[in-house]
C-alpha cells in the first residue's frame, strides 16, 4: 500500500466559459493543489482572493506539518519515533485521520494499513528512497511483524493515540491528501463560496457550478494514455479518488514490482487491476478505500464495493486491452 497514483482530470477543453473563476494553485504534500472558484454575482464583489490564497496555504501547510513522514519535526514522525506505551498526544485532525484509516483497514480485513510504512520502505517506495532491489524473505518477514493497525488505539477526546508496539509506523500517504482536499473544501465553504472544484495530486472534491454554468466534468485517464480519457463524470457535491499502479513501479529481471504493497503479504500486488477510481461525499474516504480496492484487486475489491453499495470503477488489464467494470452507483455520474 502506499500513495495513490494520479489518473484524474479536470476537464476545460471544449466548454465555453460564462461565469468569473478564480484559480489558486501550489505545491503541497509532494505534489501539487489547484483550487478553482466560481464566484456568484452576489459573492463576486465581497471575496477577498488574496486572504482565501493566503487561508488556503496556511491550511494546507497545516496538514502537512501533521501527516508527513517526509518531514522530520512533523506530527506523524514524532508519534513514528516515540517508542512509549503511553498515550501520544494529537491533534483532532491527525486523530480523525487515523480513526477513519482503522475503519477502513477493518472494512477491507486489513488490505488498507497505515502501519505498513516499514513495508513501503522496504521496497523502496517511501521516505527512505529508491531501492530498486528486491528484498528476501527474510526482511519481508522481519518488517512484517512491525505492522499492523491492530496495534494502534486512537482516542478522538481527547485527541491521543498509543502504540501496542514500539516500532509501529505510520504512513498516511494513502489518505492525507484526501483529507487536505476535503479541509479546504470546508474552509471555502465558510467563506461562502458553494461553487469550486478543489484538487490534490489528483484527488478531487467538487460542488456546485463549473465556469461553464454546468457541473464540473472530471476526467478518468486511460492507463496506457494520459492525453485520453476512459470515462468522464460530472459533479455537484461529491469527491472523487483513483489508485492506479501503472506510473510508480520498478522493474527488476523483467518482473514488474508496483508501488502498492499489499500489507496483508508484505509484497506489492500482482493481480492485474490497473485503476480504481471511486466516488464518495468525503475525499478522505474516498482516497482510502480506493487504496484499498486497489490491494484487494478486481475480484474481492469489486466484491466489496458491491457489498459496501459504493460508486467504484475499475479498469483491468486483460491480454492486450484493458476491461471496465462498474457498480450500478458509479454510473449515475457518468457523463454520456
Amino acid at each position: 500500500m502506499s500513495a495513490s497514483i494520479v489518473a484524474i482530470s479536470l476537464i476545460v477543453g471544449g466548454v465555453r466559459e460564462s461565469l468569473a473563476q478564480q484559480v489558486i494553485s501550489g505545491p503541497t504534500m509532494g505534489t501539487a493543489f489547484r483550487v478553482k472558484i466560481v464566484a456568484s454575482d452576489s459573492s463576486q464583489d465581497r471575496l477577498d482572493y488574496d486572504q482565501i490564497e493566503a487561508g488556503i496555504n496556511n491550511l494546507l501547510r497545516s496538514v502537512n506539518q501533521q501527516m508527513s513522514t517526509y518531514i522530520k519535526n512533523s506530527e506523524i514522525s514524532r508519534f513514528n519515533r516515540y517508542r512509549g506505551s503511553d498515550g501520544f498526544p494529537i491533534s483532532s485532525d491527525l486523530a480523525h485521520v487515523l480513526k477513519q484509516a482503522i475503519e477502513i483497514s477493518e472494512l477491507s480485513n486489513g488490505a488498507f494499513d497505515v502501519t505498513v510504512g516499514p513495508l513501503v520502505n522496504l521496497w523502496g517506495f517511501g521516505p527512505e528512497g529508491r531501492r530498486n532491489v528486491v528484498p528476501t524473505d527474510a526482511e519481508i518477514t522481519s518488517r512484517m511483524s512491525q505492522i499492523g493497525y491492530e496495534k494502534l488505539a486512537v482516542r478522538l477526546s481527547p485527541p491521543g493515540v498509543k502504540k501496542k508496539m514500539p516500532e509501529i509506523f505510520c504512513d498516511l500517504s494513502a489518505i492525507a491528501k484526501g483529507f487536505g482536499v476535503d479541509k479546504v473544501a470546508e474552509y471555502l465553504e465558510s467563506q461562502g463560496i458553494e461553487n469550486y472544484m478543489v484538487e490534490i495530486g489528483g484527488e478531487v472534491r467538487a460542488k456546485g457550478q463549473a465556469p461553464s454554468g454546468e457541473s464540473w466534468r472530471i476526467g478518468i485517464e486511460r492507463p496506457d494514455d494520459p492525453t485520453a480519457f476512459q470515462k468522464i463524470l460530472e459533479l455537484q457535491k461529491h469527491s472523487v479518488a483513483t489508485s492506479g499502479d501503472y506510473i510508480n513501479y520498478f522493474k527488476k529481471e523483467g518482473v514488474r514490482y508496483s508501488h502498492t504493497i499489499d500489507p496483508r503479504t508484505g509484497r506489492p500486488i500482482t493481480h492485474n487491476l490497473a485503476s480504481v477510481t471511486v466516488i464518495h461525499a468525503s475525499c478522505m474516504i474516498a482516497d482510502g478505500v480506493a487504496t484499498a480496492l486497489h490491494v484487494l484487486g478486481p475480484v474481492e475489491g469489486f466484491e466489496l464495493a458491491q457489498r459496501q453499495k459504493l460508486a467504484v470503477f475499475m479498469i483491468v488489464r486483460h491480454q492486450d486491452e484493458f476491461v471496465e467494470m462498474m457498480t450500478p452507483e458509479f454510473e449515475d455520474y457518468l457523463v454520456d
